[in-house]
């Protein structure tokens, strides 16, 4: 028999859809396999206590639960917390610093904190100093070519139209609307580089 015919692979191809079609349903959740699968999230993934309580919920409600009792959530998320495998604070610190790298404002890491299920009191603590918020406007001026960064070889001259544009997208990446302006009006790179100094002191 040659195993390398057409119909032999096409056989063997159809065994292996049929064998995918007929995977079996995971089997629902008790508290043991609830904390398995917390512990692996928290192993791959860094995270608040929010976003562990959100994805448990949601995998009970992919799976079901048959363990005694009702499902005790906020228990293993306690827990977790407890055993220093989740921390909040650690986890706002992280998330705004990549994100004030990255050249977003104060309020988009507010939102994107306020997502997580962080803390109001943690959320203002880790919005950045004047001096970082300034320095993140800056990185996405440079980034998307905005104020002074566009106007290179132009004559220092930036379109009305554009310049709105470019406001707007300062705001909508959380950027404070002084700052915002503060960057598209700028007549030259230094002058942003002034502006940002003026916070370090």
């Amino acid at each position: 028999m040659d195993h390398n015919s057409p119909d032999t692979r096409e056989g063997a191809a159809g065994r292996r859809r049929d064998s995918r079609r007929e995977r079996r349903p995971p089997k629902p959740l008790d508290r043991p396999r609830m904390e398995e699968m917390a512990l692996a999230y928290v192993a791959r993934f860094a995270t608040s206590a929010g976003k562990l309580s959100d994805y448990l919920r949601r995998k009970l409600r992919e799976r079901g639960w048959e363990g005694e009792g009702e499902p005790d959530i906020a228990g293993v998320v306690h827990r977790f917390v407890d055993l220093g495998y989740v921390d909040d604070a650690s986890f706002a610190r992280g998330k705004a610093q990549g994100l004030l790298r990255r050249g977003y404002g104060a309020r988009r890491i507010d939102q994107a904190l306020g997502a997580a299920g962080i803390a109001e009191s943690l959320r203002e603590e880790s919005r950045g100093s004047e001096a970082e918020r300034r320095r993140a406007a800056l990185v996405m001026a440079r980034k998307r070519r905005f104020g002074p960064f566009a106007v290179q070889g132009t004559g220092g001259r930036l379109d009305p139209a554009l310049r709105e544009k470019q406001l707007a997208a300062m705001l909508r990446a959380g950027h404070p609307l002084a700052h915002a302006r503060e960057v598209v009006n700028a007549v030259s790179t230094e002058a942003l580089d002034e502006w940002i100094d003026e916070a370090s002191d």
